[in-house]
């Protein structure tokens, strides 16, 4: 119940849904004050989620600090990978991977293994019905290509169970606990994710650390188009993070983070 919810709420307080409230509020107003204000509001609004400089800036404030590899002092037992996007859903029968917007998550943990930072990686996430049937889920392609670029099909573990980062922490500590008791952790996930993943892992009593992956944050100039021409990416962009943002309320009031 919880998962549907939760996604009928994001949808409904998405940022373009916000704007889109605005705009119509303002077309409707009879009273031309109200009208003016819900209309300034609603484009005011729209600047800042489509403006490429403050966009980058609210990403740099909430992202997990960069790591570099040499910056990871220890050796790790697993590398827990959380799947979302990190592969694109192809028609049945492909027989190769295409990358997703997310799949830095596991190119940074074979980075990772072949540094010697990680022993094993273990992937969670689920995938649609029928992907999991053909084994094209995400985690399964994702643990694929691993095996590609020359990890040792015995060091990757995977469930495909998990629908939230709430789930992955949950199967992640049933799957790896007994296997690996007193084990060292490292979380690897995308970096506007990583705060809810800690406290969702946290709250499960599971002790990781975090491996940022997928930087959103980047160093722009001030310019005149970076900060006052309207981009789509930048809309996107701000998409996500709204989203992570929600989430983490979310997840902080049902007691899950």
């Amino acid at each position: 119940m919880f998962y549907f919810l939760s996604k009928a709420i994001v949808f409904l307080i998405m940022p373009f849904s916000i704007f889109f409230v605005l705009f119509i509020a303002g077309i409707l107003y009879k009273n031309k004050k109200r009208k003016q204000l819900m209309l300034l509001l609603s484009f005011g609004w729209l600047f800042i989620i489509s403006n490429t400089w403050i966009v980058s800036k609210a990403f740099r404030w909430w992202e997990w600090p960069f790591t570099n590899i040499s910056d990871v002092s220890k050796n790790y037992d697993v590398g827990i990978v959380l799947s979302g996007g990190m592969t694109e859903p192809m028609p049945p029968g492909t027989d190769h991977v295409s990358m997703g917007p997310t799949s830095d998550r596991f190119t940074q943990a074979f980075l990772l293994y072949k540094a010697g930072k990680i022993k094993k990686i273990f992937i969670t996430g689920t995938s649609l019905p029928q992907q999991i049937a053909q084994n094209m889920g995400e985690t399964r392609q994702a643990a694929y290509m691993l095996v590609k670029w020359g990890v040792k099909s015995e060091d990757i573990l995977f469930e495909e169970q998990a629908r939230n980062t709430r789930e992955n922490a949950v199967n992640a500590k049933l799957a790896l606990n007994s296997r690996f008791p007193n084990g060292n952790y490292l979380l690897i996930t995308t970096s506007s994710h990583m705060h809810r993943s800690m406290k969702c892992f946290e709250k499960i009593g599971m002790k990781t650390d975090a491996y940022p992956a997928n930087m959103n944050g980047r160093l722009y100039a001030w310019s005149f188009e970076n900060f006052f021409i309207p981009d789509t990416q930048a809309l996107s962009d701000f998409d996500s993070l709204w989203h992570e943002w929600v989430g983490f309320v979310m997840y902080k009031l049902m007691g899950y983070c």
